[in-house]
Order: structure tokens, then sequence, then C-alpha cells
């Protein structure tokens, strides 16, 4: 659906937004004469030099096109063909990926309900699904995928990704992370990246770029050292390998150069907060999740969802439990969120 003078802004999701000045003018600057293909240039050098930098001497990182396929290249690392991932019932792979890990990686998704239906596994969720280790009759549990934020809004702790990894890999098993909105949950513990990635025993995880302010860019960032020799053949067999590398590259750098990637999830994030403590003074509205990234779930009536949806772009997530999901980005102005709960307010007032 075009957005365009039909509504006033769209709180559907912060893949609608545009791209941050900064990393236009990254790319921009990329566009100057000519650079060897598929990643053997400068901006792509030093985008892995920055990888180093943000998360630790040992880490890699790749550049890729898009999340899904950043999950499908980090998972697949860790997988054999008759392996399983242990999951939350909501995570992206689960739900949003059309299929992607069975399809491509041939493997089953072992799904968990998650407590409260908040979208984050816990330990035991890990060891109730390892029953079947040896039987051949089972596909084989080895890999733990947890989302960053969760597909909820939620995020997991560095000390709840600890235990996670802690239980993980003391049955043997690797833990992957899907961070398409990693730099939100750090910005609302207030730490740096590697904090819930690296220092917490997180063997391979995305880093989320196009959510946060570019054009299109992903990376996928490999902590186990054995797994980074494999990483370029499947890059490029999963169709994740851009021959002008140099514009994917340099827009990861521009993130993670003076924390612009810190500055532009932490104001989604405070304008979601904004836009829920607005709604207390909304009757007949109520949270269905804390606001802990730039996701806000509410509950609300049938008609008032209609009526802000003549206005604004934003979507149920759960239309039989009335749950409508509105998404906050890095271009959010106060002015978008007020006028917004003008309106809602008008709307509920019905």
């Amino acid at each position: 659906m075009l957005i365009d003078s039909t509504y006033l802004k769209s709180f559907a999701s912060d893949n609608h937004a545009g791209v941050h000045p900064g990393i236009l003018a990254a790319i921009a600057g990329a566009n100057e004469g000519d650079a060897p293909a598929y990643g053997d240039d400068g901006w792509t050098a030093a985008f892995e030099n920055k990888v180093k930098e943000v998360f630790g001497s040992g880490a890699e990182g790749f550049a890729v096109l898009n999340g899904a396929g950043a999950n499908m290249v980090g998972l697949a690392l860790m997988l054999g063909r008759f392996d399983a991932i242990i999951c939350a019932d909501s995570a992206h792979i689960a739900t949003h990926e059309a299929g992607a890990a069975e399809r491509l990686l041939g493997v089953k998704l072992l799904t968990a309900p998650t407590q409260n239906g908040d979208g984050k596994l816990r330990p035991e969720d890990i060891t109730s699904r390892l029953d079947g280790i040896g039987n051949p009759h089972v596909s084989q549990p080895t890999v733990v995928s947890i989302s960053q934020a969760t597909e909820l809004g939620t995020c997991y702790s560095p000390a709840e990704i600890s235990a996670l990894a802690e239980t993980a890999h003391a049955a043997g098993l690797r833990l992957h992370l899907d961070g398409a909105r990693l730099a939100n949950a750090a910005a609302h513990f207030d730490c740096d990246l590697r904090a819930i990635t690296a220092d917490v025993g997180v063997d391979v995880f995305s880093f989320g770029g196009t959510k946060n302010g570019a054009l299109a860019a992903e990376a996928v960032v490999v902590l186990d050292p054995t797994l980074t020799d494999a990483v370029p053949f499947l890059r490029r067999q999963s169709l994740q390998l851009a021959s002008k590398m140099r514009f994917i590259s340099v827009q990861l750098s521009a993130l993670l150069t003076d924390d612009l990637w810190r500055r532009n999830a932490g104001h989604a994030n405070e304008m979601a907060v904004r836009l829920a403590h607005g709604l207390a003074e909304v009757d007949g509205v109520s949270l269905a999740q804390p606001v802990q990234s730039n996701a806000v779930f509410v509950t609300l009536p049938a008609a008032v969802v209609e009526a802000l949806q003549q206005r604004y772009l934003f979507h149920y997530w759960d239309e039989g439990a009335g749950m409508v999901r509105w998404m906050t980005a890095f271009d959010t102005t106060p002015e978008h969120v007020d006028g917004f709960l003008d309106d809602l307010r008008k709307a509920a007032a019905l």
C-alpha cells in the first residue's frame, strides 16, 4: 500500500521510514570512482574492521542484503541435514519468513510457547526439547535461535541471554540471535552492542541496519571462530553477496560510527514510550506488552481501529484479540506522536 496524502503518518513498521541523512551521505561518499566488486573494496574492509572494534577482535562481520538472508546464512553455518532449531513460536523465522528455514535449510523448527506470551524463550524451553538427542527417529536440536528485540517488542537482558547460552552450550547446542532490532534492545538497556552479544555467549547473530535508518543493509556477525571459513561460500550460495558491496558495507560502517545506531534506535524507543504514556489518558485502550523497544502493542475497540486507519497506516497483530502494533522509527517526531494521540482520543470518544 502506498503511503500518500491519504495518510498522515505510518505507524505500521520501521521499514516504512526513509534513510537517515548521514547514511545517504555515506552512500554518496562511496559513489566516487571505481572499486573492486563482491566486497574486495576498501569500504567493506573498513566495515569488517569496525565489527572487530565494536564486538571484539574475534568477531567477523559479513555484509548481506536483508534480514531473512542474514538469518539463513547465519543459521546455515551451524546446521546439518537432519538438525532442528529451537525457537519461540512467535519468532520471525517461524512466522514471517515464509518457511525459509524449512525450505532453504531443510531443518525442523521446534517451537515453544512463551510465558505470558512475551515472545521470550527461557532455559527450560530449551531443556524441554532435548529428549530426542541421539534418537535417529528425531530431528536433532542443534541451534537455539532468539530474536532481539522479540516479535512482541520485548527485549532479552544480558543476564537472560547468558542463561540461554549457558543452557544451550551445556547441551552441545549453539546460540543464534536474530538482531533485526538489536540496536533498539541495546538502547533500551543503555548498554553497548557487545554486552548483549559477544559478552554473553552468542555464537552467531545478525545486525540489523534497515530498520534503523539504513537503505538496505544487514550483517552476519560470527563469534565462533570455527564457523567463519564457510561464510563466504554460504553467503554466495544464498544470493546474499552483492556485486557492489561497498554501498552495503558503507551503510553498516556509518551506523557503527560515533554511535549513530544508538541515536537512531534510542530516538525510536523514546517515541514509542511517549506514545505509550499518552495511552493512559484514553479510555478503552490498554497496553498488551511492556514497551521496551520501538513497538507498542495495544488492545482497543474495532471501531477505534477503523477510525484511525482512515488517517494512519498500521495493522492488526491479532484481530481476534483486538490487538494492533504501532511502530516508531528514527524519523518519528514528537509532533507525529502527539497528533496521533489526539486523533486516538477523538476516535475513542465517539
